[in-house]
């Protein structure tokens, strides 16, 4: 059975009270479209859904905390594509089914801008899901039914956006890599987005997932359609301890009393 698409309402804001689910203002649309404060309640409702749509949003992209992309330090590294990171920004590549591979090594903030890249997504109202790679293949590989891990898929195969954070920190088993293997070949398939942050070249995932044979067509169907941004830079981690370090080291030297210092 073939389900025809209602024509559009002829009448804007009767069309818009529709949509908001207004069924008695519908109704009784006659009687009310000259009320002044018509306007300002679909307004209203429109406000209210939009932000609770975001909210739902947000919640469900288990972002965490993160350092907004306005206070990252683009002088810091030492190679890092700035046009690049700025044509990222404008999310063609959620539209376009590509995806995004952060390379670098520990704490030059490739999490950062992967979860600034999700956080603008959802803002665009795209559906998002935030997860490092550890979680989400524990969370996959959890012995239950086939329906349940059906559903665990789904989890990470339904979202517009699916971020993956730091691959390659731990090694996996074959069961691990066939599970990747499998979110990947689902989104591939699908032509959706993945933002993925490694600290290891493709050549050496073999170390993350040794053994597992599918390593190769996993790499191959990531890379396809897909945009490699290469940070080099020390860790910024390193250097705001060491800041933070000497910060402490003289606020104690001015709280001493003259004579000790």
């Amino acid at each position: 059975m073939t389900f025809c698409k209602p024509p559009p309402d002829p009448d804007p804001q009767r069309g818009r009270a529709r949509a908001l689910g207004l069924y008695g203002v519908v109704a009784a649309w006659d009687e009310v479209k000259q009320q002044p404060w018509l306007a300002a309640l679909l307004e209203r409702e429109e406000a209210e859904r939009k932000k609770r749509s975001l909210d739902r949003r947000i919640a469900a992209a288990a972002l965490g905390r993160f350092k907004a992309a306005a206070d990252f330090d683009w002088a810091w590294p030492k190679r890092l594509d700035r046009v690049l990171c700025d044509e990222l920004f404008t999310l063609d590549f959620l539209r376009e089914g590509t995806n995004v591979i952060v390379l670098g090594p520990n704490g030059v903030g490739k999490t950062t801008l992967a979860k600034n890249l999700a956080y603008q997504a959802v803002l665009a109202g795209h559906t998002v899901r935030c997860t490092t790679a550890s979680d989400r293949l524990h969370d996959l590989a959890k012995p239950e039914t086939s329906r349940s891990l059906a559903t665990r898929l789904g989890r990470y195969s339904s979202p517009q956006l699916l971020v993956i954070d730091e691959v390659g920190y731990l090694s996996y088993d074959n069961r691990y890599a066939d599970l990747l293997f499998e979110v990947i070949t689902r989104r591939y398939e699908q032509s959706k987005s993945i933002v993925l942050t490694t600290n290891k070249p493709f050549g050496e995932w073999a170390q993350v997932f040794p053994n597992a044979a599918c390593v190769v067509t996993l790499v191959d169907r990531l890379m396809h359609r897909a945009e490699l941004l290469t940070i080099e830079a020390d860790s910024y981690r390193l250097r705001e301890a060491n800041e933070r370090a000497a910060r402490r080291a003289v606020e104690r030297k001015a709280a001493l009393p003259r004579a000790s210092r």
